[in-house]
């Protein structure tokens, strides 16, 4: 069965961008006859303003846009993380790192290297000898192919919307960071170990966030967790051709038309639609998406048009 997320991070509240990958998510579940979840990505507790959390939720209900199960906090999944990262150090995989930010730039300068990637240095492996009586800050994942060995690992895998995607992570990536110098989880184990829990088959979210995939892929591979399928939608630019996100100030959703919110959002994705009700817009929004990415799964087919006459008749 078709099972989908929308995963937001509370640092703020959704702004148009935001609903552009929960829309898209939510048409690719209802257009399979599966079910749409919402999980809140929390885990970065001190830029999560309180009661951000339940204004995403009042902003997606507005948008008729209603998960098919109580939303999932990550804030009180840590055991499960917890777990997770032990499995990886007791298998060799996860090893503890004392570089600072600091200690990684002269590294890399050392090398001749000036390796940055979206704001993140590329680790250059400093501890993965030991930590040679430091005490570890953080815990990162080896990105070789082979445990013992420098053989680069290079993942490839289908995205339904962009194609044949690659990344060496050894070189582009590098060794990545599982849990933080100052104790929070990394996305990047959070985000799989709940996606294997909840029983995602299918992520569909915004593109800049398919940098993070192979990283996923890599973590369901030595976990031994299933690998969902990828769909990654456009995204919503700013004036200075940039992705509208939160650290640059994107504007909350405006939702005195939340109708207009939707239609705008559609057409981002390719959808032109032009009903004037939050049940009109979804409805056309949910044809045009299936003509696009609506390529039903047979055990899902013969369910699919009584669930969506169930979803929509909800809707205002």
């Amino acid at each position: 069965m078709y099972i989908g997320r929308f995963a937001p991070s509370p640092t703020g509240p959704l702004h148009a961008g935001s609903l552009v990958a929960a829309l898209a998510s939510w048409l690719d579940a209802r257009a399979h006859g599966g079910r749409w979840l919402i999980r809140i990505e929390d885990v970065d507790g001190p830029r999560c303003p309180p009661g951000t959390d339940r204004l995403i939720l009042d902003q997606l209900a507005q948008c008729g846009l209603h998960p098919d199960e109580p939303p999932l906090w990550q804030s009180a999944r840590g055991a499960l993380y917890e777990q997770a990262l032990r499995t990886l150090q007791l298998s060799g995989w996860a090893y503890g790192c004392a570089c600072s930010r600091k200690q990684i730039a002269e590294a890399l300068q050392a090398q001749g290297l000036h390796s940055e990637r979206h704001g993140e240095l590329v680790y250059p492996g400093t501890c993965r000898t030991g930590l040679h009586g430091q005490a570890a800050r953080a815990w990162r994942l080896r990105s070789t192919a082979v445990l013992a060995g420098t053989e680069d690992l290079t993942l490839n895998w289908l995205d339904r919307r962009m194609g044949s995607q690659t990344q060496n992570l050894s070189k582009e990536v590098g060794d990545f960071v599982l849990k933080r110098a100052d104790g929070l989880w990394a996305y990047q184990l959070a985000v799989v170990v709940d996606d294997a829990a909840q029983g995602i088959t299918d992520i569909v979210r915004g593109a800049d966030l398919a940098d993070n995939t192979p990283r996923q892929i890599r973590l369901q591979q030595l976990l031994g967790l299933p690998t969902p399928r990828y769909l990654h939608t456009p995204l919503v630019l700013g004036a200075d051709g940039s992705k509208l996100s939160k650290q640059n100030g994107a504007a909350a959703l405006e939702l005195g038309d939340a109708a207009l919110a939707l239609r705008l959002a559609a057409s981002v994705l390719g959808l032109q639609v032009t009903g004037g009700t939050v049940a009109e817009v979804l409805a056309q929004a949910l044809e045009r998406w299936q003509a696009s990415f609506g390529g039903m799964m047979p055990a899902t087919a013969a369910a699919k048009s009584s669930s969506l006459s169930k979803h929509l008749k909800e809707i205002p």
